[in-house]
């Protein structure tokens, strides 16, 4: 009786660990099933909205950079109320925009947080008329239109008291165990807060000032992934990140990385400045987010609220126009992949999934017809996106001799082109297939 109660036991015990271990396995996802949504995504609409809004100036670099003094900076908390926050709004232009995530500011460099965090006092809530958490209803609007929720965070703070460095030429202290071991306990109580929203996307900024060791980037992302299995990390944790972020400079070249989004202000300001009026126009952003579409990365746009919560009319409107042109071309942006290399088409590419329909587009008023060099693959159809008209084409110059394609010559109306970037759709006989050598000479004929 003895021994089977052992038995019973011991089988118990063994059962136990087996379904712990399968239950670990489930929740340990690849990085290839964890961003599979971020690599058909394409666009997404960064937010910067903190104080720096109540006066219009640099976020946080103002009073590092010595441009006005800290204290004066921080006199911004007065008269920054959200008043007419309305996270439902934003949520329906971002979405009408056609981007598929947004991220927002939790917390700059400048360590005043946008919910109401129990690790400091340096907060919306305690500190501004806003006197509300402004992350919660964010993430909870942005839910409710099926988009991507990512929040940003800033791992340097450079009001906390126990953070070692203050502005560019003043710093707390050079060694301090002690001190650092506090920060980090904040830094790590912070973080910990924003696990509670379950983001999809964590988006960590200032990683530059320490090293991996000391920011325990390793410890961070272990933390984020036992709360949420499904997140994504940007690549600002000293190499413990997922994918790259370049930044403001479109890549002339395609990122080593698989995964990456170019990050870009919708002006020349992260934040909200009255007195930057250099926005790019939409036809400028489009052309930008095909550019990054061609190279199998995404795009992310920044926009910058006012301190009362509004978006700023030049916004508003650049969002609708950019909405109007992912609406209409949506099959030729999200899920595709890389295009084929330059020379075989003067202009931006892109692949379907399976690579057997060639997007071409075409951001200017062509000068006769479009031309592809190359392409081995008989065409099946050729169509403009967004409309559907049938466009003719022929192939000029192929030689029966010879292994070179023909030149691809597509007729282009002007009727049926976009005001700001034409998609047109090659569907090909099977997955693309191209030919890149220098050519022959005549042998037999």
């Amino acid at each position: 009786m003895k021994h089977r109660k052992q038995l019973v036991i011991l089988m118990t015990t063994i059962f136990c660990l087996n379904a712990f271990s399968g239950f670990s396995q489930e929740k340990e996802l690849s990085k290839e099933e964890r961003l599979a949504w971020f690599k058909e995504a394409k666009l997404g609409i960064f937010i910067h909205w903190g104080i720096y809004a109540v006066n219009g100036i640099d976020e946080s670099w103002s009073f590092y950079n010595n441009y006005i003094p800290y204290d004066d900076y921080m006199k911004q908390l007065g008269g920054f109320n959200a008043k007419n926050y309305d996270p439902e709004y934003w949520a329906k232009l971002i979405k009408e925009s056609g981007a598929k995530y947004s991220i927002i500011t939790t917390k700059h460099h400048d360590g005043v947080a946008l919910w109401n965090t129990k690790q400091s006092d340096l907060n919306v809530v305690d500190k501004t008329k806003a006197k509300k958490d402004l992350i919660t209803p964010f993430v909870k609007a942005i839910r409710k239109e099926n988009l991507k929720v990512g929040l940003y965070y800033s791992l340097l703070d450079w009001s906390h008291p126990n953070y070692p460095n203050f502005r560019r030429n003043e710093k707390r202290y050079e060694e301090d165990k002690s001190r650092w071991k506090k920060f980090t306990k904040f830094n790590f109580g912070q973080i910990k807060e924003l696990t509670k929203f379950n983001p999809d996307l964590y988006w960590f900024d200032g990683d530059w000032e320490q090293s991996a060791e000391k920011w325990k980037a390793k410890e961070i992302r272990q933390l984020l992934l036992e709360k949420t299995p499904t997140t994504i990390i940007n690549s600002r944790l000293q190499g413990y990140g997922d994918y790259a972020t370049p930044e403001q400079g479109v890549p002339i070249t395609k990122p080593k990385n698989n995964y990456w989004e170019l990050c870009m202000t919708i002006n020349n300001s992260w934040g909200y400045q009255p007195n930057d009026k250099a926005y790019k126009s939409t036809n400028q952003i489009i052309r930008i987010l095909v550019d990054c579409i061609s190279m199998g990365g995404n795009l992310l746009l920044d926009i910058g609220p006012r301190p009362d919560g509004t978006i700023p009319e030049e916004q508003v409107s650049i969002l609708k126009g950019l909405g109007r042109w992912t609406n209409k071309h949506k099959e030729a942006i999200y899920g595709t992949r890389a295009g084929i290399p330059h020379g075989h088409f003067n202009g931006y590419t892109a692949l379907s999934k399976d690579k057997t329909i060639l997007y071409l587009y075409v951001d200017n008023k062509p000068n006769g017809s479009l031309l592809i060099k190359g392409l081995k693959n008989k065409v099946n159809r050729i169509w403009v996106v967004g409309n559907g008209t049938k466009l003719s084409h022929q192939v000029v110059g192929k030689q029966y001799w010879s292994k070179v394609p023909g030149l691809l010559y597509i007729d282009l109306p002007e009727a049926v082109q976009d005001k700001d970037v034409t998609v047109i759709a090659v569907l090909l006989d099977g997955a693309i297939d191209l030919y890149g050598e220098e050519g022959q000479k005549i042998e037999d004929n």
